[in-house]
């Protein structure tokens, strides 16, 4: 590829949004260790719902299972706002933790939350989301900090632990979402071998996909990282395109191609998958053809950063 370039490859759609460039990098990637049959279903689950794995919208969990390869098609909190910010009449979700040493008082008749902040705020003992829509009335979900206790135990232990306000207001933020937008989604909803045996297998280079409407299940999936780890990771992403020889508006070309938005809409976690992309152009651009073996690799260490 020309230093002064942006190459696109393969880029006629072929089911849905993705080209077939794309859903062999998903297939080798994101759901690495899916039958094709699970493939199929998850790229069904993608279009269906509108869901971009490249923005971390979804993911794909691969684990072994009694009955063999089992997959778990799971949804971050970009994907549940992403989800309501098409619904008509979205006016936004505000979700908050209350502190033991904070003041709260919630009016379930009128839907009235009154939460003043106290210092020092002592440990956490609740929280609450208000979901607002056009035409609609506030839906306010208030939950106490005992309700998800058993989730530091669960699949996902390691983030509830680690990151417990931040997973403990999503977790509050995707109920609200789902109520007040009419998300329909399936909690935790396991995918094994048997049970794709009727969707069509997926192929190289052949697509065939028989629509049908997939269940999508939840999972805890995202961490919450400081700004100036973003700024880090932009300053890398800089670095890679002046070593690709692309200029700004090129690489802002690139972003809007790939990413499907504009460069300062990106989060953390969307600016860390465009450097792996990077770093593919980069490795692509002496041999002038496609190895997907070195990205499979690093999308692996990237998933495990980002799910665990």
């Amino acid at each position: 590829m020309s230093k002064n370039q942006v190459t696109n490859v393969n880029t006629q759609a072929v089911v849905g949004n993705f080209t077939q460039s794309e859903l062999d990098t998903i297939k080798q990637t994101i759901a690495k260790g899916t039958t094709n049959e699970q493939f199929s279903l998850f790229v069904q689950t993608c279009v269906n719902s509108g869901l971009n794995p490249f923005l971390n919208h979804v993911h794909c969990i691969v684990y072994d299972g009694k009955a063999g390869p089992t997959m778990s098609i799971q949804i971050a909190v970009e994907g549940i706002l992403f989800l309501a910010r098409k619904t008509e009449g979205y006016k936004g979700i505000d979700a908050q933790i209350v502190h033991e040493n904070d003041e709260f008082k919630f009016n379930a008749a009128k839907k009235e939350v009154v939460h003043e902040i106290g210092f020092p705020r002592g440990k956490i003992i609740g929280g609450y989301a208000i979901a607002k829509r056009e035409g609609f009335d506030d839906v306010v979900v208030v939950m106490e900090s005992t309700e998800v206790e058993h989730m530091k135990k669960g699949r996902n232990s390691t983030m509830w632990n680690q990151w417990f306000s931040d997973m403990f207001k999503k977790h509050i933020m995707k109920r609200a979402a789902k109520i007040q937008y009419g998300i329909e989604i399936a909690e935790d909803e396991p995918v094994t071998s048997a049970a794709t045996e009727s969707v069509s297998s997926y192929q190289s280079g052949r697509v065939d996909i028989t629509p049908s409407t997939a269940q999508i299940t939840v999972g805890e999936t995202e961490v919450i990282d400081p700004d100036e780890e973003l700024k880090t990771k932009w300053t890398e992403v800089y670095g890679k395109t002046e070593k690709l020889g692309w200029n700004r508006n090129q690489t802002s070309d690139y972003i809007k191609t790939k990413m499907k938005k504009n460069p300062k809409e990106l989060t953390l976690q969307e600016v860390v998958g465009l450097l792996k992309l990077l770093d593919f152009e980069l490795k692509q651009q002496p041999a002038q053809k496609e190895n997907f073996d070195d990205l499979t690799h690093e999308f692996e260490e990237f998933k495990q950063e980002t799910l665990l």
